[in-house]
């Protein structure tokens, strides 16, 4: 998708409970239910392949590829900026009326 600056991945909730832990790292707790935030993803066979951008013990930048059966996955939603990401209301642009006489 053109534009978009990653994904946002949310799981089954018995996916979640049977990845456990091992899940938990990955997980951003916001509003819209825990999600993983992910760069590039990639749903071309039984396990879908994320690729997440993050910061090491000594804050370098490190790439991770997990990957997880397709079945876990609920819906994928591409994010045009994690900053903003969600599902509240969006204001509706107003179209400027010019009066012809």
């Amino acid at each position: 998708m053109n534009g978009n600056t990653g994904y946002a991945v949310f799981f089954f909730p018995q996916a979640l409970e049977a990845l456990g832990d091992a899940i938990k790292p990955y997980l951003t707790n916001q509003p819209e239910g825990p999600h993983i935030f992910c760069r590039e993803i990639d749903t071309g066979g039984a396990f879908t392949e994320m690729t997440l951008v993050g910061k090491d013990a000594e804050g370098h930048d490190v790439q991770v590829e997990l990957m997880v059966p397709g079945s876990m996955i609920r819906m994928i939603v591409s994010a045009q900026n994690e900053s903003i990401f969600g599902f509240g209301p969006r204001a509706a642009a107003v179209a400027s009326s010019t009066p012809t006489a």
